[in-house]
């Protein structure tokens, strides 16, 4: 089961809505959906909240923002997990995504950091990279020498509310994630929204004739607000 669940990103104003910060904004949403609140811990090194039993958790757990800049991120989450004995394979850590686009979302367990340094510090202070991950698409910017950049800017409005629609979906994994059912939530992170159904051709031959009949009563206008 999930115990820790910690967001990824940078501290202050100027890279609150930066790419970089997706992880904070989910953190940010599961505590609104939990009504939490998340205060700075000086001996965690972030932003922290303590859950008792949501939602029929077996005990309570925590949300983390660490406070150290991306790279220095281990360093809050090994201290709290240090302190309440929480092992790495109860933790996830949510964060943004260069290979997904937005729209996008894989919950993996472990794996490499794959050049993300959130997650570098993350395994070496834990000692392990066993632990979740819940990673969140932005999209690339098509070449190596932009990501810095890329990553501490705002994506346009469409981006970032494809994000955001992720992480509304993820949420309702969360109640598997606390009752350990790791593959169903697997599962449900993953899961494709329903294809739209196409409209019925309309019926060929004699049948088909009352139709036309209607048709030409209709401007050209109308029949082209139809829908398809």
């Amino acid at each position: 089961m999930i115990r820790l669940f910690v967001g990824l990103g940078n501290p202050g104003q100027e890279y609150e809505n930066t790419r970089h910060n997706a992880g904070f904004w989910w953190v940010d949403a599961l505590a609104r959906e939990l009504g939490a609140t998340l205060q700075v811990e000086r001996n965690y090194f972030g932003k922290v909240a303590r859950v008792n039993s949501p939602r029929g958790a077996a005990g309570p757990i925590w949300l983390i923002e660490p406070m150290t800049y991306m790279n220095l991120s281990g360093k809050a989450v090994a201290a709290l997990a240090r302190f309440y004995k929480i092992e790495p394979e109860e933790i996830l850590a949510v964060h943004d995504e260069l290979d997904l686009d937005p729209g996008q979302m894989k919950i993996k367990q472990g794996g490499s950091a794959a050049g993300h340094n959130g997650l570098k510090d993350l395994q070496a202070q834990l000692g392990s990279a066993n632990f979740w991950r819940l990673r969140l698409g932005i999209g690339h910017p098509g070449n190596r020498g932009e990501v810095a950049d890329y990553v501490l800017r705002r994506p346009p409005l469409a981006e970032r509310l494809a994000v955001d629609d992720c992480i509304t979906k993820s949420l309702d994994a969360v109640d598997l994630l606390l009752a350990g059912d790791m593959a169903r939530a697997l599962m449900k992170v993953h899961a494709k929204p329903p294809r739209p159904k196409l409209p019925k051709p309309p019926p060929s031959g004699p049948a088909a004739e009352p139709i036309m009949e209607i048709a030409p009563c209709l401007s050209p206008t109308t029949l082209r607000d139809q829908p398809a």
